[in-house]
């Protein structure tokens, strides 16, 4: 994984106060994607927090997007998110 995008994804996380975080790069999946030829990676963050505590799941996803908003489409093509409360 590309170390300088997974401090980046984890500093915008870092204000959801996770008690776990992991970032996997899923770019190697997806090699020849329209979206992976910029350069651009594919991306999975597994996240748990108190903030995600009686959210439902489109809520959290909503808390992730919005952390993360501004690195898609480019560094982050694309993300799939697993979140739970912590």
């Amino acid at each position: 994984m590309n170390a300088a995008r997974e401090a980046l994804i984890r500093e915008r996380l870092s204000g959801l106060e996770p008690t776990t975080l992991q970032i996997i790069d899923e770019s190697h999946l997806h090699v020849g994607h329209e979206g992976s030829r910029n350069g651009a990676g594919h991306y999975r963050v597994i996240i748990a927090s108190p903030r995600f505590t009686a959210l439902n799941a489109v809520a959290r996803h909503r808390l992730v997007y919005d952390a993360l908003n501004d690195l898609i489409p480019f560094p982050v093509h694309a993300l799939a998110i697993v979140t739970r409360a912590a």
